[in-house]
């Protein structure tokens, strides 16, 4: 079935570059600038949780290490030992650089073999207007994608069935292995749970301005809303919500 939408009223999001798509068919429903290249800022840690999920198991145990970068982080201490689950928590919930750079520095070779690993698994997923230098979306000049692309990455993310748990979460306590160091983690995603939102990603750096990726349950299929470079995340996404809302219909094709 073909999904439909009807625009006849388009609403005006601040946002760049905007898009609507729906998740099995990859079909976009509304687009704006779709294919403008912006920083991915903290929405990369996507690419980073899947990445990870190909080569970690959820109880694995990592070792965090310095240095640690800047900005939210979760506060890991140097040789704190974390399951893999944990900093997947972490990392999409308050979104901590520590614990993308972590999970990064614990694969085979470490943080380069890894950032190659996302760059691959981008091609494999036809990501073509998008690149990675970082695991956790710090580097303004080497990461970027397009409303497009993103949309795309947090379709194929939804499908992953413990990716769509974590992102799902308003709140999750975790500790380390030895419960030593106990963290109460909250989700930045104030539109979680209205609208059937469930997912996806915050996002936001000075020079990629405020992104936020959304995935929404609408007539039991999964639609992605993405926005780049707004000027108030949530208030675009709550008009291309409404957009969406009870104005999808799918058709029959018939060949």
């Amino acid at each position: 079935k073909m999904p439909m939408i009807k625009t006849d009223f388009v609403p005006m999001v601040s946002a760049t570059g905007a898009i609507i798509m729906d998740a099995d068919s990859k079909v976009v429903l509304y687009s704006k600038n779709p294919d403008i290249r912006s920083s991915t800022a903290s929405t990369i840690k996507i690419m980073t949780a899947l990445t990870a999920l190909d080569y970690f198991g959820l109880s694995d145990v990592l070792t965090a290490k310095k240095p640690f970068p800047e900005g939210s982080v979760l506060g890991l201490v140097d040789s704190e030992k974390i399951t893999f689950e944990n900093l997947l928590y972490a990392m999409l919930l308050p979104s901590a650089n520590d614990a993308a750079v972590t999970i990064a520095g614990n694969y085979s070779g470490g943080q380069e073999p890894f950032i190659k690993a996302m760059n691959d698994k981008a091609k494999v997923l036809k990501l073509f207007n998008t690149h990675y230098s970082d695991s956790a979306g710090l580097a303004d000049e080497g990461d970027y994608t397009t409303p497009f692309d993103l949309a795309r990455l947090a379709s194929f993310a939804m499908q992953n069935a413990e990716v769509r748990k974590i992102v799902g979460t308003k709140e999750k306590v975790i500790s380390d292995v030895s419960n030593t160091y106990v963290y109460d983690l909250k989700n930045l995603n104030v539109l979680l749970g209205i609208d059937g939102v469930n997912g996806v990603k915050t996002g936001y750096t000075e020079e990629a301005g405020q992104v936020l990726v959304t995935s929404k349950d609408e007539k039991g299929k999964t639609i992605i809303i993405v926005v780049m470079g707004s000027g108030d995340r949530f208030s675009d996404t709550q008009k291309l919500l409404d957009l969406v809302s009870n104005n999808l219909t799918y058709l029959s094709i018939h060949p």
